[in-house]
């Protein structure tokens, strides 16, 4: 494995591997339950504390768990804390458990959590492993805040609920739809895409002093950019 720090493992699933804006990850619940900041930081959090919880047993337990059974193992792990996430929510907060409906069950099929299971928290001691869950389910988290907070903003002219523009707010009712969150993370990515763009035509240029630029990760393989190009090539 590609050796990393500890500090490394915290911080590149906020953003340089973030699940949602740069892996494509967890897209399900990342279009479907945005439509407000609180089901967004709801189903964000129950993402987070799973992926926590099945991190810190799957590290604990790995030398006890056979290779032909790894993966079953591991959903069962996830299903677990899937469970205890969706009770809790059902008793503290009935009406965000209502709107977020199937999606926390859905959350055992979140190929995010999973995919750090079997490449990270299997292979790693406990403290690293949990570094990297609390960094990529802030990330998620992080994605989802964006999100839920722009088309809530634009849908309803409020965030948390909270009127921003007044009666005379004429409301972009698409925002709160299924459409509005492919529309919104089709323009955050390419509002990264650009930045990236940017940012490697300063380092060309000599913009950037040395040491300030960071490589693309290898879970990337290519910057937004060059994904985006390759995808149209292809077409």
């Amino acid at each position: 494995m590609r050796q990393t720090t500890p500090q490394q493992d915290l911080l590149r699933g906020l953003w340089r591997e973030n699940p949602v804006l740069i892996q494509m990850l967890g897209l399900c619940p990342a279009l479907a339950v945005t439509n407000n900041v609180e089901n967004s930081l709801a189903m964000g959090l129950a993402t987070f504390f799973v992926l926590c919880g099945s991190s810190l047993l799957v590290s604990l337990c790995k030398r006890w768990i056979p290779g032909e059974i790894r993966i079953s193992v591991y959903i069962l792990i996830i299903a677990t804390f899937v469970t205890v996430a969706d009770l809790c929510l059902a008793a503290l907060l009935p009406d965000i458990h209502k709107a977020l409906g199937a999606f926390i069950a859905l959350i055992v099929v979140n190929c995010m959590i999973l995919g750090r299971q079997e490449a990270f928290a299997s292979r790693r001691p406990v403290g690293r492993a949990l570094l990297d869950a609390v960094g990529t389910g802030a990330g998620f988290t992080l994605a989802l805040v964006m999100l839920g907070g722009t088309r809530e903003v634009l849908g309803s002219g409020s965030f948390l609920n909270v009127p921003l523009f007044g009666p005379s707010y004429e409301p972009w009712v698409v925002m709160i739809l299924p459409p509005g969150g492919f529309l919104t993370l089709g323009v955050l990515l390419l509002g990264l895409a650009w930045w990236e763009e940017r940012r490697r035509e300063r380092v060309k240029a000599g913009g950037v002093p040395a040491g300030a630029d960071m490589e693309p990760s290898p879970a990337l393989g290519m910057s937004l950019s060059e994904r985006a190009s390759s995808r149209g090539d292809a077409a």
